[in-house]
């Protein structure tokens, strides 16, 4: 099936009568292994369930919301890819005009607070309807009582405001398709792992959260109730939490089992169309689509916990990675597209260069609750080893048809510094082979206050990693250059810090960054509960949090400002 259905003629042509589950979501659909929501319904649709799709439906007619009837088992219901609030709004809270998973890249197809939109949306013309099921990063990172920076208050879990009936949180196959199962065979559900649904009893055994109202009237209960909610996310350690909210209770079973190098094999395997769906191609074309169609998926998760990234929550903190195999059969199955042209735009992750290492005790044991990987610096026992994802390379690199490998994905500079025997042998292979022009690094910041605060590593490794790409694009004669993402207004982040930052991209780095961002709290990270509570959440310490955002622009001003050329000529380097 090249697509899963979206209009009743699809329906018709598959002599279905009726949908088993029906997925909504705020991004139009687009079939690609990078598309949550298609990922789901192509992965229940492998394991003998009728799915169809409606995306961006009209919330202001029963037309789209009823063109495919009523599901036999649940809906399920994502916001898209992205947070809703952040694809709607920047961090100046300003309406953004372009969505890349919008046909025709016009921001006026998702609404605001997609999920429970959609939520209600089904309701309002299917009364007494089967369960509604919320998933995708949306929901995820709403599932317990958080901080939302749009209404600059804090909101109970998205599973009361929705008016839905569970909430699947992480990745999602694993516990959709038990979910799926378990409606089908008419059997208890309660118990399936990674799902949140409401009760009017505690359940046994379950961790007690500080209740909705005490996180809501006290900021020393709300950091008491993050530190458990964040610490019991990984698989093998952590337990069943429960938040009581009004006169109900929230309960979060432990987290589903990170899938297998097997199982994650197993989905990409699938076959995916590349492309939109014809239905809503017709309405134009989706940016998003240029930079996902060739890119490949190598793994899932990210260790490096960065406070101002969800990745950790949603993801995960272990990583997981597809076997060589799988990543070579996916780059051959692009020669079968009439539009590849032998460009392989990215093959990574979140972090490109995590393929293929773990720490072996995280692996057995679970993250540890008094340290991080490579926070502040990097754990004796994380011992990078680059060999495996330049093994990969290669073996995609002499796929027939291949032309070029590219590495899109953001890289970890301090894993290439740390690890001594392939550290500069990966360098060399990325910039002599897999670099298109730049490099895409993440420092955020170099003043080392905020940088702490950030979770990120010291200003020293970016001096040392600056010189190593200068040096070996010199040596092979590349003009290539790093890209530098940064942060501007980050709690603890002041006018002074940036000015430093100014002065130390311009004297070290040489360059006038572009690529800088006002920070945003997401919702369920701890850069958030620090802005939220203007405090740091490890030493309780208060500390200062630009809130105006008249001055959160100045402070990204100070980093972009630009001298008159007449006045100094700014030079680009290669580091």
């Amino acid at each position: 099936m090249k697509f899963l259905p979206t209009t009743k003629d699809e329906l018709k042509k598959l002599n279905w009568d009726q949908l088993d589950i029906i997925l909504i979501s705020g991004d139009s659909y687009i079939d690609s292994p990078f598309i949550g929501i298609a990922v789901i319904g192509k992965y229940l649709t492998k394991n003998g369930f009728k799915v169809g799709i409606i995306a961006q439906p009209d919330l202001t007619s029963p037309r789209d919301i009823k063109r495919l009837g009523e599901p036999k088992l649940f809906w399920g219901v994502s916001g898209g890819s992205v947070d809703s609030m952040v694809a709607n709004y920047t961090a100046s809270k300003r309406k953004r005009k372009s969505d890349d998973f919008t046909p025709g890249g016009i921001n006026n197809r998702r609404p605001d607070r997609a999920v429970i939109v959609y939520s209600n949306l089904i309701r309002k013309y299917f009364k007494d309807t089967k369960p509604i099921i919320l998933g995708g990063i949306e929901a995820s990172l709403r599932r317990v009582a958080h901080y939302d920076y749009w209404s600059d208050k804090i909101r109970k879990s998205i599973l009361f405001d929705a008016k839905a009936d569970i909430l699947v949180y992480g990745m999602g196959e694993k516990t959709i398709l038990k979910l799926a199962e378990a409606f089908k065979q008419e059997k208890d559900w309660r118990k399936i792992k990674s799902i949140c649904y409401i009760s009017s009893d505690p359940p046994n055994g379950y961790l007690e959260l500080s209740s909705f109202e005490q996180v809501q009237r006290s900021k020393l209960k709300f950091t008491e109730m993050f530190h458990t909610f964040y610490k019991n996310n990984d698989p093998i350690t952590a337990k069943g939490l429960y938040q009581k909210t009004d006169t109900r209770y929230l309960v979060q079973n432990a987290p589903e089992s990170y899938l297998s190098q097997n199982e994650m094999d197993k989905i990409y395997e699938i076959d995916f169309a590349l492309e939109q769906h014809p239905y809503y191609q017709k309405f134009g074309h989706v940016k998003a689509l240029e930079t996902i169609r060739f890119s490949i998926a190598t793994h899932r998760g990210c260790y490096g916990e960065c406070n101002f990234c969800a990745i950790a929550v949603h993801q995960g903190q272990t990583i997981q990675w597809r076997s060589e195999q799988s990543v070579v059969n996916e780059a051959k199955r692009f020669n079968s597209f009439k539009n590849f042209n032998g460009i392989i735009s990215d093959a990574g992750g979140p972090t490109a260069n995590m393929y293929g290492f773990e720490c072996k005790k995280k692996l057995k044991k679970g993250c540890c609750e008094d340290k991080r990987c490579v926070s502040p610096t990097l754990c004796k026992m994380m011992k990078p080893d680059h060999s495996f994802q330049m093994n990969l390379l290669n073996k995609l690199a002499a796929v027939k048809g291949v032309k070029k490998v590219f590495i899109a994905s953001g890289i970890r500079y301090d894993l290439i510094i740390e690890d001594k025997k392939f550290g500069q042998k990966y360098l060399n292979q990325l910039v002599n082979k897999h670099t298109s022009g730049q490099l895409k690094i993440a420092p955020e910041h170099t003043d080392n206050n905020v940088l702490k605060l950030m979770g990120k590593p010291g200003s020293v490794a970016l001096t040392k990693f600056n010189k190593m790409f200068s040096d070996t694009t010199s040596h092979y004669n590349k003009n290539q250059f790093l890209t530098y993402y940064l942060i501007a207004a980050h709690p603890g982040c002041t006018d002074k810090e940036m000015l430093r930052l100014k002065t130390y991209t311009s004297k070290n780095l040489r360059i006038n960054p572009e690529q800088v961002q006002i920070f945003t709290p997401l919702p369920s990270t701890y850069s958030a509960l620090m802005y939220y509570t203007e405090q740091d959440p490890f030493t309780g310490k208060k500390i200062f949090v630009e809130k105006d955002i008249n001055r959160k622009i100045k402070q990204k001003d100070i980093l972009t400002y630009k001298p008159s050329p007449k006045k100094s000529k700014t030079r680009r380097s290669r580091g």
